[in-house]
């Protein structure tokens, strides 16, 4: 659901296309690949994407720039603007980093002190943080005329991924205790009960210039999910059950599912547009700490809710209705991203442009581990001309003939992270693991059964 996104970046004009082939490359990095096993190219995306986070932040605050783009040309000049639900994804991803020996647990120790300190001394907003933020001088940078305060939202990816570092490190050493000490006092300032307005619903955004003028009322199946839990969890600004049970599952009409490709949805769509299933971030974003498997409601299974997400945009690509160039076992999995006129909201349905985002599939490996595998074999074997130096770019069209050599934060973050939770329940451990995660869940009926197949896998793998 990030159509705001849509509707302020919309109107950004890219440059000219590249063209990528869809022929093997006959470059000597292709011809390596080919020699990887299954086990090695996971490492190997894993390594570029967590670069992203590591070597490509912002150097004043330690944060996930919005976008970085290899060609060097920055919409608005907005090259030093990070991003705060990127950055949440990013924490996450630099424990990855550390687990995977990429860097050392003291090297990443003093990241995280860069990256809260800078966010305790920014902008906020009864508690929460600006979708954007200068990196050099903590300053909101507005995402549109009225956004300029508050964004929920975004808030919540951040304090996802902080709380998965207070838990990596909360029985360290003194040093450690007291990072696990200020990310607690962030989390506990966040003022999530001032954004229902005082009503039975959570809004996405506020603002002191412009009040509650944004009006968005978060309701209906989307990526949000997250952000009522941890409402529920907070130890200082709790909401009430009902917010959840009235303002994010619209009473009830959440259950309201449909059958595509012989899946059903289990949540309804249909909320948010004409067609059953929305892009593939949805299963990714509020399930990065969130652990899906053994996660159930009076409304969902969510593992099978996530799982049949993934699958249906496969069996779409498979079946190509649209008869785009490219798509197929290989080639799968639509979600919001760079297209040709700027960025779009791509998913099954009158929304498919003939892009992919390879963010998509690979995000997804936890849910169809054997179909992601074929399009990561893909991309580093036969299209590596679709890879930079953070990993594959974020999106692509053969039948357009179009490529650019650009990331977004909010694209590259999910991969590393969803790739570890897919091997080892890293992140999902980690956050599942939180005192105050477990009664939010508590609090809104959620039942976690910590003996589903995958948790024992996961288990029996550490």
């Amino acid at each position: 659901m990030r159509f705001k996104i849509l509707l302020y970046l919309l109107t950004i004009t890219m440059l000219s296309a590249c063209v990528s082939s869809t022929k093997k490359s006959n470059s000597s990095d292709a011809d390596g690949n080919l020699k990887l096993t299954d086990e090695q190219l996971l490492d190997k995306v894993q390594y570029q994407t967590f670069q992203y986070f590591w070597d490509g932040a912002e150097e004043n605050s330690g944060m996930a720039c919005e976008r970085i783009h290899l060609d060097g040309i920055y919409p608005h000049k907005d090259q030093h603007i990070v991003t705060l639900g990127g950055s949440g994804f990013g924490v996450m991803a630099i424990l990855v980093g550390v687990e995977r020996g990429f860097i050392s647990r003291e090297d990443a120790l003093k990241r995280y002190q860069k990256i809260v300190k800078f966010l305790a001394q920014a902008d906020r907003f009864h508690g929460a943080w600006p979708h954007w933020l200068n990196g050099k001088t903590g300053k909101v940078k507005p995402f549109g005329k009225k956004d300029n305060g508050g964004d929920l939202v975004e808030t919540a990816f951040m304090i996802q991924g902080l709380l998965a570092v207070a838990e990596y490190y909360r029985d360290g050493n003194a040093e450690e205790k007291q990072l696990v000490s200020e990310i607690e006092k962030l989390w506990h300032e966040v003022e999530w009960d001032w954004y229902t307005k005082g009503e039975n619903v959570l809004y996405w955004h506020w603002s002191p210039e412009y009040d509650w003028e944004m009006d968005f009322p978060v309701g209906g199946y989307n990526e949000c999910l997250i952000m009522y839990i941890l409402a529920a969890a907070s130890p200082t600004h709790a909401v009430q059950p009902e917010v959840y049970h009235e303002g994010w599952t619209c009473n009830g009409a959440i259950s309201n599912d449909t059958v595509y490709y012989g899946l059903p949805t289990i949540l309804n769509y249909y909320e948010h547009g004409d067609d059953p299933i929305g892009p593939l971030f949805w299963a990714h974003y509020s399930y990065l700490g969130l652990n899906p498997n053994g996660l159930k409601d009076r409304y969902a299974d969510y593992v099978e809710l996530t799982t049949n997400h993934a699958k249906i945009h496969y069996k779409y690509c498979v079946d190509n209705p649209k008869e785009f160039k490219g798509y197929g076992a290989n080639q799968w999995g639509l979600t919001s991203s760079y297209s040709m006129k700027g960025y779009s909201g791509h998913h099954p349905g009158d929304s498919d442009l003939g892009v992919i985002a390879p963010t998509a599939a690979l995000s997804s490996f936890p849910y169809t581990p054997k179909e992601s595998m074929q399009f990561l074999r893909y991309l580093y074997t036969e299209a590596d001309s679709l890879i930079g130096k953070y990993g594959p770019f974020d999106a692509y069209s053969h039948t357009s003939k179009w490529c650019k050599p650009r990331y977004l934060a909010i694209d590259q973050g999910p991969i590393p992270v969803m790739i570890e939770n897919y091997r080892t329940g890293l992140l999902w451990k980690l956050f599942m693991k939180n005192k105050d995660v477990q009664n939010g869940l508590k609090k809104l009926d959620f039942v976690v059964d910590s003996n589903s197949n995958e948790n024992k896998r996961l288990a029996d793998d550490k």
